[in-house]
This record gives C-alpha cells, sequence and structure tokens, in this order.
C-alpha cells in the first residue's frame, strides 16, 4: 500500500487511525455507564438523555461540527477553559478530530452496548444477590463478561463512525494537511484538484480495506468471547453439586 499512496495519503491513513482509535478508546467506559443508565436505570430525564445521546445520528454532522466548534474552539465556553487551566486544544487540532469522532460514533457504541445488557437474563442477576453479592460484583463478575461481545460489537462501530466522519470534523478542525486531514477530507481535496480522482480511489479502497479488516477481526474476537462464555457456562451447568 505504501507503493500505491502518495506521502500526503499515507500520512491521512495514518492520521485516520489515530483519530479513530482515539475515539473509541475514549467513548468505550462512558458509554458503558451511559448503556446501563439507559437499559436498566429509572430516573427523571431518562427519555432526554436518551434523545441526547442519539441526537448526533439525526442531526446535520456540519451542525455537530459547529456545536462542537462553539463549545470547544479557543473562544468557546469549555475551550478556553481547557486551554487556559490545562493546556488543551482542541480546535483545528487532530484532538478535535477525534472528538468529532468520537462524538459521532458514541451512540451507535451506546446502541449496541444497551441491547447487549437487556438481552442478558435478570435472574442470573437475582440469583447472585440471593448469595449476597453486591451490585458492583454482580456487574464485574457477571454483566460485564455476558455484555463482551456488545461492546466489541459497538466499538468497531464506533471506529468506523470515527474513521469516515467527514462533516462534524471538516467544520470544527477544517482539512489541515498533516493535522487534520483525514480519510475523507484528503479524498475530498483530491477531488477537488485535476487527475486527482485516481488517488481518491486509492484512498477510497484503502478505507474500505480497514473497515473490513476491522468487522473480520471483531468477527474472530466476538466469536471466541461467545466460545468462551458459552464454555463457562457448560462447565457450571455439568459442575457436580456439593
Amino acid at each position: 500500500m505504501t507503493e500505491l499512496l502518495s506521502p500526503e495519503a499515507w500520512d491521512a491513513v495514518l492520521l485516520s487511525l489515530k483519530v479513530a482509535t482515539w475515539a473509541t478508546l475514549a467513548s468505550i467506559l462512558p458509554a458503558i455507564a451511559v448503556a446501563a443508565a439507559l437499559a436498566h436505570g429509572r430516573f427523571p430525564g431518562r427519555v432526554l438523555l436518551d434523545g441526547i445521546v442519539h441526537l448526533p445520528l439525526v442531526m446535520p454532522p456540519v451542525v455537530t461540527g459547529y456545536i462542537l466548534l462553539v463549545l470547544f474552539g479557543r473562544q468557546g465556553a469549555i475551550g478556553s477553559l481547557l486551554e487556559s487551566q490545562l493546556g488543551i486544544v482542541f480546535a483545528f487540532r487532530w484532538t478535535g478530530a477525534a472528538l468529532a469522532g468520537a462524538i459521532m460514533g458514541f451512540p451507535l457504541m451506546v446502541r449496541a452496548i444497551r441491547l447487549s445488557m437487556e438481552a442478558i437474563d435478570p435472574r442470573l442477576g437475582e440469583a447472585a444477590a440471593t448469595l449476597g453479592s453486591g451490585r458492583a460484583l454482580r456487574f464485574l463478575v457477571i454483566t460485564l463478561p455476558l455484555m463482551t461481545p456488545g461492546i466489541l460489537a459497538g466499538a468497531i462501530l464506533c471506529f468506523a463512525k470515527a474513521l469516515g466522519e467527514f462533516g462534524a470534523t471538516i467544520t470544527f478542525v477544517s482539512n489541515i494537511p498533516g493535522e487534520t486531514r483525514t480519510i475523507p477530507s484528503a479524498i475530498y481535496a483530491f477531488l477537488q484538484v485535476p487527475g486527482g480522482g485516481s488517488e481518491a480511489a486509492i484512498l477510497a479502497g484503502a478505507a474500505v480495506t480497514i473497515a473490513l479488516a476491522a468487522l473480520f477481526l471483531s468477527d474472530i474476537v466476538s466469536r471466541r468471547v461467545a466460545r468462551s462464555l458459552g464454555s463457562e457456562d457448560t462447565a457450571g451447568r455439568e459442575a457436580p453439586p456439593r
């Protein structure tokens, strides 16, 4: 692939992988917490929280990017505070591209994890509670392992969404070569110049290859996790009573 891609295009591929990876890693713990609240929580504002979480899916990505720019720009309410207190800058940086990718992929991850949580038989937790297990222990020992396939599926969806995000990213962090130019932004840039179609086609093929590889890896890991959980469950059922 290095022979097919120009240095500029190769930089866009590496940056996209970096952005998508950080966007996914930063989303996992918040997604688990929000999914747990939506799946089992009973509190005022639950419907509102559900709507806010899924809002990026129904809003134009450019609107999401504009909101991020207003909030996390250097003059924004959050962005100015982060820069002055912690020295963290999101606007027109690759970190802003990761933030935009995380925001756009977050609803997909939450939904996958929530569906996985809701599919767990509640009687397992009830049985563990009768044996004296606390809520935190039940979550770590029962819920978390059983929802692992959902976490993996959500992570892959978030990664793919962050990898291909364009509207929110270009609005929030622009299209700066070597800094914020991801694969979609690079394809857009190549299509604006004569003779850039071939480079754009190669980049599109690279994006498809990366996405398919991620899905293939996710399927392998999910199958192994499911097989491992099934083996443990079978061993538990076949264990002789003490």
